[in-house]
């Protein structure tokens, strides 16, 4: 059955419990946003517990290879970060142990949502919609027209000035590839990625270098989630931000425990801590504009309202399956050129 996610509103109270003391131990955390999140959020966990944890900042799709790779010796005590149907996927294939945060309650309904459709494996923690932007600078000194839709950006007056990330690796790119299927078609949107594939010079790992490589000028359009060219653009970047006209996509990004860490209580306190008010407060106080899953966390001031974006009702079951990625993720290495 089709499951469906509506980002909605919603209040509720959740005091945080305390840390328990693991003394000596050292959670390895594996990071799925912005490395500048990543060390926040490394240090305010440290702050509150009193505890060493070690962060790594990979792409979604790295992380969800690595811990594959130690499906049997697992050295990945949590995953933090990146997009839920990526979580979805790992949740399937028995990757994650169970947990209910006390957090839980106080979430956003979309979040709660989430979690019940991992199986209790994962939660969410924060919602953004898929976009793109183009640097304003370039465009007026190549007198070019502005893109507003997806299909204007297969538009042979931007040969070799789009960015996108490999699907493969980037939970970003794998939403864009979701996204466009469920607008158009499977058959239309291979089609769609072939005739863009003319126009991307590089393919990025990451999800957010896209926008970043737009916001610096070393190239003009780059796709990824709105909230990560907001940040650009609030750094000073000469973006424009574009919400496609035919409606687009959006993720949940996620935190997960993985199944056989010996860490499970520590585990829990670092899933507990992020969905708190206090660990979600990390992205805005680190530059980030994702909208956070608790109700009592404040919005980030530069957040675009998702509510005026015209989303696609995101199908997170299907698109987190196995089966299901690995199929079209098969048929686009298959079909779409990565180099140009």
């Amino acid at each position: 059955m089709k499951a469906k996610l509506a980002i909605s509103a919603g209040l509720a109270l959740w005091a945080c419990s305390a840390v328990p003391s693991h003394a000596g131990e050292r959670l390895n955390v594996l990071c799925g946003v912005d490395v500048d999140w990543c060390a926040a959020m490394e240090a305010a966990f440290e702050r509150s517990s009193g505890l060493d944890i070690v962060m790594t900042r990979k792409s979604t799709g790295e992380i969800l290879d690595e811990i594959r790779a130690g499906r049997d010796a697992p050295s990945v005590d949590v995953w933090w970060g990146g997009t839920g149907d990526t979580h979805l996927q790992a949740a399937a294939e028995g990757l994650l142990e169970p947990y209910t945060s006390p957090a839980e309650a106080g979430l956003l309904p979309w979040a709660r949502n989430f979690h019940d459709m991992s199986d209790g494996q994962a939660s969410g923690v924060y919602a953004g919609a898929l976009g793109f932007a183009y640097n304003s600078e370039v465009l007026e000194a190549k007198n070019l027209p502005a893109p507003t839709c997806w299909n204007d950006l297969t538009s042979p007056a931007y040969r070799g000035l789009v960015q996108i990330a490999n699907p493969e690796t980037s939970g970003t790119a794998y939403t864009a590839l979701a996204t466009l299927i469920q607008l158009f078609g499977e058959d239309e949107a291979f089609t769609y990625f072939r005739d863009l594939s003319a126009n991307v010079a590089k393919f990025t790992t990451s999800g957010s270098a896209p926008v970043k490589a737009a916001a610096r000028g070393e190239t003009m359009i780059g796709i990824s989630f709105i909230h990560d060219a907001v940040t650009q653009k609030s750094s000073g970047a000469p973006l424009v931000i574009v919400a496609p006209c035919e409606g687009t996509g959006y993720e949940i990004g996620a935190v997960s425990i993985v199944r056989g860490t010996k860490l499970k209580a520590l585990a829990q306190s670092f899933v507990d801590f992020t969905l708190s008010a206090e660990g979600q407060a990390t992205g805005a106080a680190s530059g980030q504009n994702q909208v956070p899953s608790n109700a009592k966390a404040l919005l980030p001031t530069a957040a675009p309202d998702i509510s005026l974006i015209r989303m696609v009702d995101y199908d997170f079951a299907t698109f987190g399956s196995p089966d299901q990625r690995r199929r079209i993720l098969d048929r686009f290495e298959k079909e779409v050129a990565l180099t140009n």
